[in-house]
């Protein structure tokens, strides 16, 4: 299927839009495509080429996605489709390694069996979800694929955004989804504040001989955390968290010698093990915005909050973000009110702030405990996951809570619902 959108004579399009969204990746397509359905006229700057990340080829990005997640984007319309190409997460297993040691005697072991939903969560390549938003945004949202915003200004009972093409486009609302950097955020005067974990993430994905059962795994290293996360078939996605030294050296290193470094970390529970695909890295930090709403602008995902990828949980965040957001603007506009008023936007920021920040600091005081030599400290994270494991009660919060079941309130798209 060709998705790549038809181009726009400029002077002939539309420059006047309820929200105008800064960010094409993931979380900014899903919150139009959420506001698109209940009337809004929305447009979508996309600083890449529509097809950036279209193309059929397996490169090994993919994402943990909740259930609250999935289901919305189920809600969306976008979940019969994408089902098919998905891999159920059925068990996670998190325990302390060594290279070459194996896993350490305790851990923590979730089992989706023992919750109502029978499940965890599922793994989807990010070519799959990536090509679903954008398809579904064909017809209905104005997307402008290659530009950026460049400035933006207040205007009477509005914000204007001013292009890269030198296009002026007037909205009652500006959403910045742009990411880390946030160029939204920082021209609003939004600070951020955040540390280096003097630590990259190296992506890659790998066949094993073993099947893997629908199980992810969680291993802390004392030099950062290695995620091995089930895709269909016998293959695995892994993101293996190193001191930067380490990681820019692995990184250099050719296929074989990649393979050599990463064997005693992975093990050999799942048999030989080859790539499957490119290998990425990405550095790592955590950057908080001091606030998630300005005068007519308001924060998603990244732009809001850049965490530590243990657990995956940052697609999940700025979904639940989504939600949240796509609900407070829905419910003002149907009440009358002015969608990107000061009073509409604090509803969302608090609704969101505290969620995220909560667990953007969990996530960064695991790191801190787990990714250490330390013999005091990890003989007690043994005895601490020994212990969770064994009380089934605390085990099964702990998966709804990752499942992002347990939101109180709970925005109405993470239930499946339609806004």
């Amino acid at each position: 299927m060709d998705i790549t959108p038809a181009r726009v004579i400029l002077r002939s399009m539309k420059t006047d839009f309820d929200i105008v969204i800064a960010g094409g990746g993931l979380n900014g397509p899903a919150l139009a495509l959420a506001l698109a359905d209940a009337g809004l006229s929305l447009a979508v700057v996309d600083a890449r080429p529509a097809d950036l990340r279209a193309g059929d080829a397996f490169d090994g990005r993919a994402y943990a996605l909740a259930l609250a997640s999935q289901r919305l984007l189920a809600a969306l319309g976008l979940w019969d489709d994408l089902a098919a190409k998905a891999q159920v997460i059925r068990k996670v297993q998190a325990r302390q390694g060594r290279p070459g040691d194996g896993p350490g005697p305790f851990g923590l072991h979730f089992d989706g069996a023992e919750i109502e939903e029978g499940r965890l969560g599922y793994m989807l390549e990010d070519r799959f979800l990536y090509r679903a938003l954008l398809c579904a945004m064909r017809g209905r949202i104005d997307h402008l694929p290659g530009i950026s915003v460049e400035a933006q200004e207040l205007a009477p009972a509005g914000i204007r955004a001013t292009l890269s093409d030198g296009r002026v486009l007037g909205a009652r609302l500006l959403i910045g989804a742009d990411g880390r950097q946030s160029g939204t955020a920082a021209r609003a005067g939004i600070g951020r504040v955040g540390h280096d974990y003097g630590q990259i993430a190296l992506v890659a994905a790998v066949d094993h001989e073993l099947p893997h059962e629908g199980t992810a795994h969680q291993y802390f290293m004392p030099t950062g955390p290695l995620a091995i996360l089930p895709l269909p078939g016998n293959r695995s996605s892994i993101v293996w968290s190193e001191r930067r030294e380490n990681a820019r050296a692995i990184m250099e290193l050719p296929d074989d010698d990649f393979l050599a470094v990463l064997r005693p970390r992975f093990g050999d529970f799942l048999g030989a093990i080859s790539l499957a695909g490119p290998r990425f890295s990405y550095p790592l930090n955590l950057t908080l915005a001091e606030r998630y709403v300005a005068p007519r602008v308001a924060l998603v995902g990244d732009a809001a909050h850049g965490v530590h990828p243990i657990a995956g949980q940052g697609l999940n965040l700025g979904l639940r973000d989504v939600a949240a957001l796509a609900e407070v603007i829905v419910t003002a506009r149907r009440r009358g009110e002015d969608i990107g008023a000061a009073q509409v936007l604090a509803r969302y920021q608090q609704w969101r702030r505290p969620d995220a920040t909560a667990l953007a600091l969990g996530m960064d005081g695991v790191n801190a405990l787990f990714s250490n030599a330390n013999p005091v400290l990890r003989a007690a994270r043994e005895l601490g996951m020994g212990l969770v494991d064994a009380v089934p009660p605390l085990r099964r919060g702990f998966m709804r809570q990752a499942a992002g079941l347990s939101l109180d309130p709970m925005p109405r798209l993470l239930t499946g619902q339609r806004l």
